[in-house]
């Protein structure tokens, strides 16, 4: 055999030596971005846990009744609930449907009014925040579901004191934030008051700016506000330092939201997020416009009675769905649709 042979004949060996080191170095680096991300966030989680004196957050998950898997639709939906828990019970302060559609990079986000007169299922009709106080995010999920024919598969739950930490990890320098009008009012343990203009926001400031509703606009003024603050904190997310600083942010903010998402799933859409940014995100608000009108129940007070099959047809359109949800018979369809009488 020539030496050109011999060559030859070695060339094989040395490109599967090549191919096989490649494949290691590769291997070696991913796993050394992992052990990295994961080290960020136990790290800022670890620090958030102890900024709340907590030692952990796991034990406090809400089951979820079993809905149709990830995998299967090529959207997200998160039930995302505020609670107010200063009057020593909890109450929705805030509800809100988000959908996320990670390959489009397209994120919506529909508010429901807390005074929405729907059917409470087992308990009749009532305002929509009632149903957490009566069965909690399951019942409240529910809820939603079978009024508006929405699947709904994970939630995301945070309080006061939570969002604030919250604002304030996800924007360390403020939200800049423009008040048209003079924002006042004394609650006695806590003071709004915003002059008209622009304003650098940290958490503690933004939870007053979302809930104010001493105004004209009342109720529908402060869900505007917790729209437009979402969508800042989502230009903070895509305005950080590329997908190095995801495994940080979340492990930070991680402590002060309860969600059965888990840590895998988050940091997944997490880099999906930054990788693929929003452009925008679209809002909804429900009831929609001229498909309501005021009531007043002795059990409930004063309510917002839906025209639901506008609301749901608005709805759907806007999320751009057509499957209902699979738990809504019909009688449960035509009993939605109707207003009980006072």
């Amino acid at each position: 055999m020539t030496k050109s042979d011999n060559e030859h004949a070695r060339q094989p060996k040395l490109k599967s030596k090549i191919v096989l080191l490649t494949f290691l170095l590769v291997m070696l680096a991913a796993l050394s971005v992992a052990a990295y991300s994961k080290n960020q966030f136990d790290m800022a989680r670890q620090e958030s846990l102890e900024q709340r004196g907590d030692s952990d957050t796991e034990n406090n998950e809400v089951i979820f009744e079993e809905t149709e898997e990830d995998e299967d639709l090529d959207y997200l939906h998160v039930l995302l609930v505020g609670l107010d828990e200063e009057s020593g019970r909890n109450r929705t302060d805030t509800i809100m449907v988000g959908q996320y559609r990670p390959e489009d990079g397209e994120a919506k986000l529909v508010s429901i009014m807390r005074d929405s007169y729907v059917n409470i299922p087992g308990y009749g009709h009532n305002k929509i925040n009632a149903a957490y106080a009566l069965g909690d995010l399951e019942l409240l999920r529910q809820t939603i579901e079978e009024n508006f024919q929405i699947k709904i598969n994970h939630y995301a739950q945070v309080d006061f004191d939570g969002f604030e930490r919250v604002v304030d990890i996800m924007a360390p320098e403020g939200l800049n934030v423009t008040v048209d009008n003079h924002m006042y009012y004394d609650g006695g343990e806590f003071l709004i008051n915003f002059e008209p203009g622009e304003h650098v926001m940290d958490g503690e400031d933004t939870l007053q700016y979302v809930r104010f509703r001493s105004d004209a606009d009342n109720d529908f003024g402060r869900v505007e506000r917790q729209q437009e603050i979402l969508s800042k904190l989502k230009d903070e997310v895509v305005s950080l330092s590329g997908v190095g600083r995801v495994p940080e942010l979340l492990g930070g903010i991680e402590p002060f939201i309860q969600t059965n998402l888990g840590t895998d799933t988050l940091r997944t859409y997490g880099y999906d997020f930054v990788r693929n940014p929003v452009d925008e995100i679209e809002t909804l608000r429900i009831p929609v416009e001229n498909s309501y009108q005021d009531g007043h129940y002795n059990h409930a007070g004063a309510v917002l009675e839906l025209d639901f099959e506008q609301n749901i047809n608005e709805l759907h359109e806007f999320l751009e769905i057509d499957d209902l949800s699979e738990d809504i018979s019909v009688e449960d369809e035509e009993e939605s649709l109707t207003i009980a009488p006072q």
